[in-house]
């Protein structure tokens, strides 16, 4: 600059024009000039604020819009396929009787009386479903319309046999390959390597804790001093 002066340079007017510093319309910014939040600046939701509901989801959405009336429906609903057999009506069982059940796990599960104490039990392991899921397969067993054969496959299907189901049995994968192979047309008899599996499992796992139990001996002192007093 100093080397133009010496020699009579001078700038355009426009040089020297006076810079307008103000604020820039919204119409004349330029897109170089707009700032975008940076993430470490974005606002993050409050405590307070509830976050969208909906999701991607194996349904696409349509579960979140259920009501909770729906949801309390539904699992009314599961509830009730999941216990479908009450206690069986039957008399109260003798000392014979109880003392026959000690003898085998057969005689045992002959007996109504014998199997509403033996499922009692069962209940205070959390291993209920086992029970109901032999009884089910027995109930299966006796009948002869084909949509109710469909229809309580399909019960006993996802209240016991399905992995997504509370209530699901424990069996081999041996066995669940032949149930799914049978699916297409089930008949009454297609739970029956199943409930064979349950049955074993029963027999081995639950019956001679029974026998240690206080249902169990809490029943045989009874009958004892009914046989006495009578």
């Amino acid at each position: 600059m100093c080397f133009r002066k010496r020699n009579g340079y001078r700038p355009p007017d426009h040089f020297n024009a006076k810079i307008y510093t103000g604020p820039v319309p919204a119409d004349r910014e330029s897109p170089m000039t707009r700032s975008e939040p940076s993430p470490s600046r974005a606002q993050h939701p409050s405590p307070t604020q509830k976050p969208n509901t909906c999701c991607f989801c194996w349904c696409c959405c349509c579960s979140c819009s259920w009501s909770e009336d729906d949801k309390r429906e539904q699992r009314k609903a599961q509830e009730t396929r999941l216990e479908p057999f009450p206690c069986e009506p039957c008399p109260k069982p003798t000392i014979e009787d109880i003392k026959q059940w000690a003898q085998s796990f057969d005689k045992l599960m002959k007996n109504p009386a014998g199997r509403n104490k033996f499922r009692e039990f069962l209940r205070t392991e959390y291993s209920e479903e086992n029970m109901l899921f032999w009884l089910a397969c027995e109930d299966l067993k006796n009948e002869i319309n084909k949509s109710a054969i469909e229809e309580k496959t399909r019960l006993i299907y996802e209240d016991y046999i399905s992995i997504l189901s509370p209530k699901e049995v424990s069996l081999d994968s041996r066995v669940r390959e032949v149930i799914n192979r049978r699916l297409q047309d089930p008949t009454p008899h297609i739970f029956e390597d199943a409930q064979l599996q349950i049955y074993t499992l029963m027999h081995r796992d639950s019956y001679p804790r029974f026998l240690n139990s206080s249902v169990y001996r809490s029943l045989v002192q009874g009958g004892s001093r009914s046989s006495s007093e009578s």
